[in-house]
């Protein structure tokens, strides 16, 4: 039931997926609107990919190298080069957030964080307040540089426990012990008190109900105000993948976890933490401000080997947004950024119903969902009762309890949370037919127009 949608909540995934299922095939439509509001063009954030791990864990298909040598030099100079390229191509004023993610940005030297912030702030305005997040593997080598990171500039640590099994953690090849990962917890605690958010996984192979009841419970004694929770997804072509299709390891059944999902969520609640993503809880009101940018349909720079962005090129005189995607392999990217100061390998402009269609799928994964005011900034003319409130299939989702549309706006109930994955098909179905009967409409009218005015 949730399987597909706790993966697209990976935060690594910070790169939206191509949401081209739906999309109609290249209809732009009139973007000018959305496009040209200082809301959605003059603020950014910005994602930093070090692609760089010491060993590949046996469920991650994730965009990561592992290094031949040592060129953190190379990388801190080309990762500042692409920064200042795209700042300048976007023309944004200020970056909100900064998230370093990877691979494990980590093993990156502190300086290397601190140049990337000094070049952020000389291009545009970076707040001293800006939340600046890095990724931590949580290893003896990982915990002894969190002081030297609070130096270079970072204010929160999300740290990938994953599970606090040292034998779950052998079989999903992470390098440290759960012993570990509890002294890192409480290290990073100490530096960012309330800002230390903990990644772990569920669906493990062999865990059952009882086990993962019994380490939520460990790891909310020690945890700091938020918490990710995660689906193990076999993915084709990892190790792990190819142990159970040989039959060398076994997972949850899908109902095992969903109950997992379940009563992780209960007992989140019950110690506290506010769910306000599929995947995400807060307490003290200790959200992830940079994840709530993608949620909310906002502007983001992707800089580093595979990154992903969503921004408009004011600096080209763009007047849409563009998916960006940068060059996967490190030692190309490098060579490109070079070249030509940046690596940017795809780009592609996005029609205002793939826009929608992605303000949409991130939006729904929130709690709060989609406010009538939020979607305007981005569908002027068709509002959320216009677009979903006709429908057959919606209408027998909002009479089942799964889905809400009132004065708030477009959400899903606790339970439709869980089923997101199944809701979301009707709800782009509904807003492809919509965009297009606007789009037939305007342009019968615009017809009619030119022959009033043009008569034979």
């Amino acid at each position: 039931m949730i399987k597909h949608t706790l993966l697209l909540a990976a935060r690594r995934a910070l790169s939206l997926p191509g949401l081209r299922f739906f999309s109609g095939g290249g209809i732009i439509g009139d973007v000018s609107e959305w496009a040209g509001s200082p809301h959605l063009t003059e603020q950014a954030s910005l994602y930093v990919h070090w692609p760089y791990c010491l060993r590949r864990c046996s469920y991650c298909n994730f965009n990561k190298y592992i290094p031949r040598e040592n060129n953190n030099s190379i990388m801190t100079d080309c990762l500042q080069r692409e920064t200042e390229t795209l700042l300048q191509l976007s023309q944004v004023s200020s970056i909100t957030s900064v998230f370093f993610g990877g691979g494990t940005p980590s093993l990156a030297h502190p300086s290397t964080i601190a140049a990337i912030l000094e070049t952020v702030s000389r291009q545009v305005n970076l707040s001293d307040e800006a939340e600046v997040t890095l990724e931590v593997n949580p290893t003896p080598a990982g915990k002894s540089k969190l002081e030297d990171f609070c130096h270079a500039g970072v204010n929160r640590f999300s740290i990938g426990v994953q599970s606090l099994q040292d034998n779950d953690l052998k079989i999903l090849g992470r390098d440290h012990s759960s012993h570990q990962a509890l002294q890192t917890i409480e290290e990073a605690q100490r530096l960012c008190p309330g800002r230390v958010s903990v990644d772990v996984m569920f669906g493990r192979p062999k865990q059952s109900v009882e086990s993962w009841e019994n380490e939520l419970s460990e790891l909310l004694r020690v945890c700091d105000d938020h918490v990710s929770l995660y689906q193990l997804t076999l993915e084709r072509g990892t190790q792990l993948f190819k142990q159970v299709q040989r039959g060398e390891a076994t997972v949850p059944a899908e109902d095992v976890t969903a109950e997992m999902y379940q009563s992780a969520r209960k007992t989140l609640h019950r110690h506290g933490f506010l769910q306000y993503e599929v995947s995400n809880f807060a307490r003290n009101n200790a959200v992830s401000h940079h994840n709530m940018s993608y949620w909310k349909g906002r502007q983001y720079i992707g800089v580093g080997p595979g990154a992903h962005g969503r921004f408009v090129l004011l600096g080209e005189g763009g007047v849409v947004r563009e998916a960006r995607t940068q060059t996967l392999e490190p030692d190309v990217w490098i060579r490109e950024v070079q070249q030509q100061g940046h690596g940017t390998r795809r780009r592609i402009q996005l029609g205002h119903l793939e826009l929608l269609e992605e303000v949409l799928v991130m939006g729904m994964r929130m709690t709060e969902g989609i406010n009538h005011k939020h979607w305007e900034l981005f569908s002027p003319q068709l509002g959320l009762h216009e677009v979903f409130g006709k429908s057959t299939d919606v209408q027998e989702l909002l009479q089942s309890g799964q889905l809400i549309l009132d004065d708030r706006g477009l959400r899903c109930s606790w339970d439709g949370l869980a089923l997101l994955d199944s809701i979301l098909p009707a709800l782009l179905v509904e807003l492809e037919t919509q965009i297009l009967q606007r789009q037939q409409r305007d342009h019968r009218a615009d017809g009619q127009t030119q022959k009033t005015s043009n008569p034979q």
